[in-house]
């Protein structure tokens, strides 16, 4: 059996043998005639083509495509070797005279590759271009689309190209060959008709793969603006749609070192009405991309970094953001947002947004909705005034929240923006032990008009506040309740202490007030005409409760009839109190709080000076 299976395979083998010598001998006969024909094309090309030939058919070639005049100064270079190519220098691409003599741009150096067998038959075409030290001026016009060219084929092709069964369509007439663009230190300067803002784009790298009009194109772009590197990434299968501004399925990413996004789905340069997609950023340092794009919000220092990821898409008159996840610092929160646009109307931002932990001071930085203080300059609506460009409804949840140096739990907040006006409102926290709810309100002028601050705590437990925030002095240890209503007329993000004005209420239970003895207050007073509080620090105060009201302004506290009722004994205080230096000028007085114990408890009048939190007591003489 093994027997006959080899005499099987020696004969299948057999004819091969004999005739595989014949056809490597063909192969490598055809290969040397090919090769032949190769080294004798390269010798006798420079003999048989000229450089007008070739030079003509690259004007000729950058006219079809720009619908422009292109104009060339310098000498130009054929090589041939290891491939035909051509270097054109000094090369101007304008308008024709007759139609206005519109500069599109000029171009210290361009090559191009071109087909050695063409233009042995009369005809030039080219590929592999490489422009050096361009620099072009292009125009976004009012529907925001970008002036791409005159009349070239270029134009024709966006013009005429079609969305057909998913697909990018192009009448072959209008499809061309392109191959590899490659740009080095180039420069783009965009003019927007729209706003009227002028783009420059300095350092431009590029390099572009778009095989034929019809075809998909992928682009990697480095240029500097503003003196930051900026690298885009763009990717389409359907560019002719994209440049035309219609929708078109793209892939984009912005990296720098102030911004990271991408971006992939269907969006259009001209308009949001059918953008489709998912969109992530990332700012690492939000102040340096405020100062790099010339723009500064007040108060934003405490704004440090910032990300976004999002499914995004075009909702009826305007965007729908879902499955968003957003962080602000170290807080994250996910949620759905809307921003709605309407003819007449300014574009609103809504929805609600869940915080596991969350720091409110830097969410209130991001959402202050101040393009730059003191900007003059008018937005296309026509409206000044950078609080009127935008209304804003948020609701906010956190199972923690921070503001400052406070702490919350539970926290139920909306952030509502309208008629000029801004509010932001804690309906409902956990502090302390207790509740708290707070409205921020920021009057028109962009916040510069003021605001008003309002806030009622209850039932808290004030003595773990007092250690949290490791205030000195005598204190109330105890559970109690506040009410806070501040205003000031300059701007929040500026106004200081002694810009201030309102009313405080505090009212607490029973507690003690460590630093104060009563006895020792008593036997001071005998004994001194005036002592340091220190000198009768070594016992605590203790009361049932605590009624203190104070009005604010100019910088000082006006106490109005502060009472803190013990068992036995009742301390009084009234006067002011300024914020700057501590100091205090306070008259008091310590009484019985049973009227039947006067004689045995007499009244104490005193006055109290210097600054906190050791002041000096003067005992009054009861004749005074």
């Amino acid at each position: 059996m093994g027997t006959s299976r080899h005499r099987r395979w020696r004969r299948k083998i057999g004819p091969v043998s004999r005739w595989l010598p014949a056809v490597a001998r063909l192969s490598t006969v055809l290969l040397l005639i090919a090769l032949g024909l190769f080294v004798a094309l390269r010798v006798a090309a420079p003999y048989l083509i000229t450089t007008g030939f070739v030079r003509s058919g690259i004007e000729d070639a950058l006219s079809k495509w720009t619908g422009y005049h292109a104009e060339i100064k310098g000498t130009p270079v054929l090589e041939f070797w290891p491939t035909p190519r051509i270097t054109l220098n000094q090369v101007t691409i304008r308008q024709p005279r007759e139609s206005g003599d519109k500069l599109l741009g000029s171009i210290e150096s361009l090559s191009a590759d071109f087909s050695l067998i063409d233009a042995l038959r009369g005809r030039t075409s080219f590929h592999e271009f490489h422009l050096l030290r361009p620099n072009l001026a292009l125009t976004r016009d009012e529907k925001g689309l970008i002036d791409w060219s005159y009349a070239g084929l270029l134009a024709r092709a966006i013009s005429g190209v079609r969305y057909e069964n998913g697909a990018e369509v192009l009448d072959p007439d209008l499809d061309a060959e392109i191959g590899a663009v490659t740009v080095e230190d180039g420069a783009l300067v965009v003019t927007d008709i729209r706003t009227g803002n002028i783009y420059h784009f300095d350092s431009v790298t590029a390099d572009i793969a778009w095989p034929r009009l019809s075809g998909a194109i992928s682009a990697v772009v480095i240029a500097r603006i503003n003196g930051e590197d900026l690298k885009v990434d763009f990717a389409s299968r359907q560019p002719l749609l994209a440049f035309a501004g219609r929708n078109a399925e793209t892939r984009t990413s912005l990296t720098s070192n102030l911004l990271t996004a991408h971006f992939q789905g269907i969006a259009s340069i001209a308009s949001l009405s059918a953008l489709s997609g998912n969109i992530t950023a990332t700012i690492p340092d939000v102040p340096a991309l405020l100062t790099w794009s010339g723009k500064s919000i007040p108060g934003i220092g405490t704004l440090k970094s910032a990300s976004v990821e999002s499914d995004i898409m075009s909702s009826g008159s305007g965007l729908r953001f879902n499955n968003l996840s957003l962080s602000l610092n170290d807080a994250s929160a996910t949620g759905v947002m809307d921003l709605l646009t309407q003819p007449g109307k300014r574009p609103k931002i809504g929805g609600t947004l869940a915080f596991d932990q969350m720091n409110l001071k830097p969410f209130l930085d991001a959402f202050a909705l101040r393009l730059a203080a003191g900007e003059a300059e008018e937005i296309s609506t026509g409206m000044s005034e950078p609080l009127q460009l935008l209304d804003v409804d948020v609701r906010l949840s956190a199972r923690r929240a921070q503001m400052g140096l406070f702490e919350l739990s539970d926290v139920g907040a909306s952030m509502i923006v309208a008629g000029g006006e801004a509010k932001f409102d804690i309906g409902d926290s956990q502090f302390e032990g207790g509740e708290m709810t707070a409205h921020l309100e920021a009057t028109k002028r962009d916040f510069d008009g003021g605001g008003k601050l309002q806030l009622s705590i209850r039932d808290a437990d004030f003595a773990a506040l007092a250690e949290r925030l490791q205030l000195k002095g005598p204190l109330p240890l105890a559970r109690g309740s506040l009410d806070l209503d501040l205003q000031s007329s300059k701007a929040i993000w500026t106004a200081g202490l002694a810009d201030v004005t309102g009313k405080l209420r505090f009212w607490t239970k029973e507690g003690t007030m460590p630093g104060i003895d009563a006895a020792a207050l008593r036997t001071q007073a005998a004994e001194k005409p005036f002592f340091p509080l220190s000198a009768a620090a070594n016992g605590a105060f203790s009361f049932d409760q605590i009624n203190l009201q104070a009005d604010f302004a100019n910088g000082s506290a006006e106490i109005r009839d502060a009472h803190i009722t013990g068992a036995t004994q009742t301390l009084t205080l009234s006067g002011v109190i300024t914020y700057q230096s501590n100091g205090l000028a306070l008259s008091g007085s310590l009484e019985a709080t049973d009227p039947a114990k006067v004689a045995e408890l007499p009244s104490l009048p005193f006055f109290v000076g210097g600054s906190w939190p050791n002041p000096v007591i003067s005992p009054v003489p009861r004749a005074q």
